[in-house]
């Protein structure tokens, strides 16, 4: 009787522990399942009220409305986006905590290795949300009225003129950095310390030349406080069809610099919550609101069919800005 009841005990337990098991492994497929169960947080790493921040907030208020829950954007400023990376990497890989993953990114790695976190390995990408040329900026009241008056005087003073930035990696300072290259004229690179510092800069007369991404420079041309001599993208804007692309100006064809923004979450999260997140912002973005919305601020919406093509898609750039930021000589100063 004793050995018996020594088996049924054994038995017990080995039912008891498979049981446990058994809970812990379908526990997480449960969850994802049901993804999501309570707000997300959507990191901005850009100044509120600057086109980016705007847009993000526009995209996640049409998302949340797919997957249920609110979709909360908090801006966290600093280093040229790379602080917020850097938190958005450590988080749990949960699907609870997404980044606006920019283009400026690969080139902060790039030109920092040392940072805490790699574009291509410390983040899950999800989906890739569209393109936004840079714009190039002057005073409204500025004596330049031509790409050509610019290089002109900058010819006859080199050292003299100047263009800002959001900080040194960032889509406006690769534009400039390009533009000055490509036309053989001496710039001198001012750098803020985020996009939306830019215009104001022009505007006091801190800065000669600016290269905002279009969704912040349009909103500012409407104001009359800047005018545009120039866009970045490889044909004119739809709102901007009476300013020519930089190519134009220069009579080139390799100054087709857009920054491209996207969805990212901490490495490793489940592929069912990055399936769910990936189908969300993919409708979202189709919504035609957003799409309008999104056009009349000068980006391209142009998503990622899967997380696998925005996977590809981070690796060909990461090898293009590498050709860049060398070719241009751009680094720390």
């Amino acid at each position: 009787m004793r050995t018996t009841g020594r088996l049924l005990t054994r038995l017990g337990l080995v039912v008891a522990i498979a049981g446990v098991s058994w809970t812990a492994a379908t526990a997480a497929p449960a969850s994802e399942s049901a993804f999501p169960t309570r707000p997300i947080r959507l990191i901005v790493p850009y100044a509120a009220g600057g086109g980016p921040d705007i847009q993000a907030r526009k995209l996640a208020e049409v998302a949340a409305r797919e997957l249920g829950q609110p979709l909360v954007v908090e801006n966290k400023v600093g280093a040229g986006g790379i602080l917020a990376a850097e938190v958005v990497a450590q988080q749990p890989a949960d699907g609870y905590t997404l980044i606006l993953g920019a283009s400026t990114h690969i080139t902060q790695k790039l030109l920092q290795p040392s940072v805490k976190f790699d574009p291509v390995t410390s983040f899950t990408h999800i989906i890739r949300s569209g393109f936004s040329p840079q714009v190039m900026l002057v005073k409204n009241d500025a004596p330049y009225r031509t790409v050509a008056d610019v290089v002109q005087a900058a010819r006859k003073s080199p050292g003299s003129l100047n263009y800002a930035s959001g900080g040194i990696g960032s889509a406006a300072h690769l534009a400039g950095a390009a533009f000055a290259n490509a036309a053989g004229v001496d710039l001198v690179h001012v750098p803020y310390k985020g996009s939306v510092e830019i215009v104001p800069s022009l505007i006091r007369g801190d800065a000669t030349v600016g290269f905002p991404v279009a969704s912040t420079a349009i909103p500012q041309l409407q104001n009359h406080a800047v005018r545009a001599l120039a866009v970045t993208s490889a044909q004119r804007l739809a709102g901007l069809p009476q300013v020519p692309t930089l190519n134009e100006a220069l009579g080139r064809q390799d100054l087709v610099l857009d920054a491209w923004i996207g969805i990212w979450a901490p490495a490793g999260v489940p592929k069912p919550v990055v399936a769910r997140l990936h189908a969300a912002f993919l409708k979202a973005l189709n919504d035609p609101g957003v799409r309008d919305f999104y056009q009349k601020a000068g980006t391209i919406i142009d998503p990622t069919p899967s997380p696998e093509a925005f996977d590809r898609f981070i690796a060909d750039e990461t090898d293009k800005y590498r050709c860049i930021v060398k070719q241009s000589h751009i680094a720390l100063q």
